[in-house]
């Protein structure tokens, strides 16, 4: 870790933090989502939608730090780029829970729950790892490379749901509305790498 002379706002890892969490309670409500009836479905959208306007606050805190601190504790751009990459998983969740219940889609494929775990473990190991980004960056190494992981298992499971959709479903107007649901679901594994690759980013700057 290169030698700093300047004092750094810690702040920023609180928020980074608090960020994370709301993730957690994202993918759990929307894993709860998957084993729901229609009408406790739309409470657990609703609270997720509730969360994911939580993250939103916790985003705009972050920017607004940003914009009035001169020294952060990494790069600038860097924290603007993690900060809106967490974001964006929460809004992917947050989209695919509102068209479950929107669509009025019945019974979900059992794949979908693959789907939704790997969101459950990437957003716990990033909610895990945003405090110790104060601390050496590189033993961080683990993480990126297990949400890495995770999202090449995604990715497997989101090829055969696609492969099991078309086999299985007749009616086009509701392969049509699964397809979105799952594709979403996958948009926001890919957005847990990109948080992951962006926290690598930085610890090869600072190392």
């Amino acid at each position: 870790m290169p030698l700093r002379l300047t004092p750094r706002d810690t702040t920023f890892f609180d928020l980074l933090t608090e960020l994370a969490q709301h993730l957690v309670t994202g993918s759990n409500l929307l894993a709860e989502m998957l084993g729901a009836d229609r009408p406790e479905r739309k409470e657990l959208a609703k609270q997720l939608s509730e969360a994911e306007h939580d993250a939103d606050e916790s985003t705009h805190s972050i920017m607004r730090r940003l914009n009035q601190t001169f020294v952060t504790p990494f790069d600038r751009d860097d924290i603007y780029e993690l900060t809106s990459a967490l974001d964006d998983c929460m809004d992917y969740m947050e989209e695919a829970a509102d068209l479950i219940v929107l669509y009025r889609i019945g019974e979900l494929p059992a794949r979908v729950s693959d789907q939704v775990q790997v969101l459950q473990r990437a957003a716990e190991l990033t909610a895990e790892a945003m405090p110790r980004l104060r601390s050496n960056l590189t033993d961080l190494a683990e993480y990126w490379v297990e949400v890495n992981r995770l999202e090449n298992q995604a990715d497997k499971a989101h090829r055969k749901l696609l492969a099991e959709l078309f086999d299985n479903v007749s009616d086009p107007i509701e392969l049509m509305k699964l397809k979105e649901v799952v594709e979403i679901l996958e948009a926001a594994a890919d957005g847990f790498e990109k948080v992951a690759n962006t926290v690598e980013t930085i610890a090869l700057k600072e190392s």
